[in-house]
């Protein structure tokens, strides 16, 4: 655990070391589960009943949790007094913290949570800057008391992020985090923007270092909301959702999310950008310890790769030597690209009479995905070697880094040179909690910066270990992008990171937003990588619907989204979506080296009636 006596940032510095940082869940429901009723100071357990406080503590961590949080929500002087615990406002918080602390792993940090002063029917009106003074002794009184960070959390309006911005700069709180609670469209309690409701955060003497959304109306109404602030902030995110809407049952207030739920959007948080999950009101062990499982080994995935000093590496082989695809790319010829997925099964002829029918209409190549979604299907590289053997057409081999160790994707690679495979695009790949097969484990040895270096590597002669390679692979190293990426910083960062490591081309994902991906081009215009824009053709407005809600990294336009609604017939919504995506076409085609084109639902026609001339 750290040493908060020596500490600045604590949760700054976390942050900027681990790539998702796992929160505990709720302390009020998991203490109403042991049978504290709603009218007990939950707060004041700490001194009554610590060995509860601590066995739920316990259970996070051990259920993967790094950030412990305080049982010190409500435990202000003043609303303690309505419970007859003014006096021991300094002791509770000191006890809770302490029973948090006691509770943490290796590494782990202690959060002293501060809620929002909520005034009471019975009680004389307080001024502004008594509220302030409340809060900011019991922010200081967890700073004293060793806490790491001070969670201002649950935050309801602009007036109450004024409230903390204002205690944590009186206080002077060395590292403290500002949580606020709205609805799906990001409006406080009061109808307030979130605009409105960062707007104290612009004026506060020294800024947080993350900005949270916590309780609210359940993981989708989160997701709504994060997709909005994450286009409005640059500090990192924590999201800590409700387990859902409560119901009563038998006199019982109940949570109805599922730990497989609430993970399935925790995944989607961390697409979106979230740099920590956790959970909020009707959260427990079980959906942390699911969480975690899910998403550790995606975190941890791009450390593994060992360093290989330059010196042991030999020239690589050019781009125009490695493949056709290469040596079109580096002539800047037009390229044109078909996806098709491999099957569920093992028969590949409908496959292979679709690639034969791409080349006969000139496509450059076949796009081979790497079980997208996290689906089963057929081995990628299998299908790619029969398409090229059987089709007389180039593959591009999408490698996924999620299902493999480092072992068994190096001899893969291995195995792609040996059977003509050249064109090789790194993805780290969709969680197993997205796909079919949910109780799959993810493995994310290493991430797609990884995995491209590794190859880089091997074309320079050099396996993983540094040891030599008894020929160079020649393989033409592609990566792919997401120009829509709400934190486009890091998209931008992660791109010149892959570039480093020694990418060649890009293939991105499909875009519906022209504007988005010429921002995008503009921002990696210095690192002379070869793009290739992704292009989806909505086959119908349903089709549209889900590519707008369900697949991450996909931005449709409501624009596009009104076109597509206004043809009657799925036919003629289908050529409505043609026509729009050679529209796109038409926009990018002076700024990028060629198009992968989609074929939606295997329908390949739909893929070459965009391509063709």
């Amino acid at each position: 655990m750290s040493d908060p006596a020596n500490t600045v940032d604590a949760l700054a510095n976390k942050l900027a070391t681990q790539a998702v940082v796992i929160f505990d869940g709720a302390m009020g429901a998991e203490l109403y589960k042991r049978g504290f009723f709603v009218n007990t100071c939950y707060e004041s357990l700490c001194l009554t009943s610590p060995q509860t406080i601590r066995g739920i503590h316990q259970a996070y961590a051990e259920a993967g949790a790094e950030v412990l949080v305080a049982n010190s929500f409500g435990a202000n002087a003043h609303t303690l007094a309505r419970f007859g615990f003014g006096d021991k406002m300094a002791e509770i918080n000191a006890a809770a913290v302490k029973l948090a602390r006691e509770s943490l792993t290796t590494g782990g940090l202690a959060a002293g949570s501060v809620g929002p002063f909520i005034e009471s029917a019975y009680d004389a009106p307080l001024s502004e800057d008594q509220i302030v003074a409340l809060l900011t002794a019991q922010a200081a009184a967890l700073q004293q008391a060793g806490a790491d960070f001070i969670l201002f959390e649950t935050l309801p309006t602009v007036r109450d992020v004024e409230h903390a911005v204002a205690a944590a700069s009186r206080a002077a709180i060395r590292s403290f985090m500002v949580s606020i609670k709205t609805d799906a469209e990001g409006r406080s309690s009061r109808g307030e923007s979130l605009v409105q409701m960062l707007a104290p955060l612009a004026r506060a003497h020294r800024q947080p270092a993350a900005l949270g959304l916590n309780c609210g109306e359940g993981p989708e109404s989160t997701l709504g909301a994060l997709e909005k602030l994450a286009k409005l902030v640059s500090l990192p995110i924590i999201v800590r959702p409700n387990a859902g809407i409560p119901r009563v049952v038998d006199g019982r207030t109940l949570y109805m999310c599922s730990p497989e739920f609430l993970t399935t959007y925790a995944l989607r948080y961390t697409q979106l950008g979230a740099r920590g999950i956790g959970g909020c009101c009707g959260t427990g062990p079980d959906h942390i310890r699911d969480i975690a499982r899910s998403l550790r080994p995606l975190a941890a995935s791009a450390e593994k790769i060992p360093v290989i000093e330059t010196r042991q590496l030999k020239e690589a082989c050019p781009t125009a030597e490695k493949s056709a695809l290469g040596a079109k790319l580096a002539k800047g010829e037009w390229i044109t690209t078909v996806e098709i997925l491999p099957p569920r099964g093992w028969l590949l002829d409908d496959i292979i009479a679709k690639a034969r029918q791409c080349k006969t209409a000139g496509a450059t190549a076949i796009n081979i995905p790497d079980g997208p979604r996290a689906t089963a299907r057929m081995s990628p590289i299998i299908t790619s070697q029969q398409v090229q053997e059987k089709a007389g057409i180039e593959a591009v081999l999408h490698f996924c880094c999620r299902d493999k160790s480092l072992l068994g994707m190096q001899a893969d690679l291995l195995g792609c040179a040996a059977a003509g495979l050249r064109n090789i695009l790194f993805i780290t790949g969709d969680p197993p909690k997205l796909g079919d097969y949910p109780f799959s484990s993810a493995v994310f040895d290493a991430d797609s910066i990884g995995m491209v270096a590794v190859q880089h590597r091997m074309n320079c002669g050099v396996d993983m270990g540094g040891k030599k390679i008894d020929a160079p692979t020649r393989a033409l190293i592609g990566v792919g992008a997401d120009p829509n990426a709400l934190d486009f910083k890091r998209e931008v960062d992660r791109m010149r990171k892959k570039a480093e490591a020694g990418a060649e081309f890009v293939i991105t994902q499909p875009v519906f937003d022209v504007t988005a991906l010429l921002k995008f081009l503009d921002a990696i215009g210095d690192l002379r990588l070869l793009v290739i824009a992704g292009i989806w053709p909505l086959a119908s407005y349903r089709n549209a619907e889900f590519m707008k809600r369900e697949v991450p990294g996909v931005v449709v336009p409501d624009a596009i989204m009104e076109r597509m609604a206004k043809p009657q017939t799925k036919e003629a919504q289908r050529d409505e979506g043609i026509r729009i995506a050679r529209e796109s076409v038409a926009g990018i085609r002076d700024r990028v080296r060629g198009i992968q084109v989609s074929a939606p639902f295997g329908n390949v026609g739909t893929a070459l009636a965009v391509i063709k001339d």
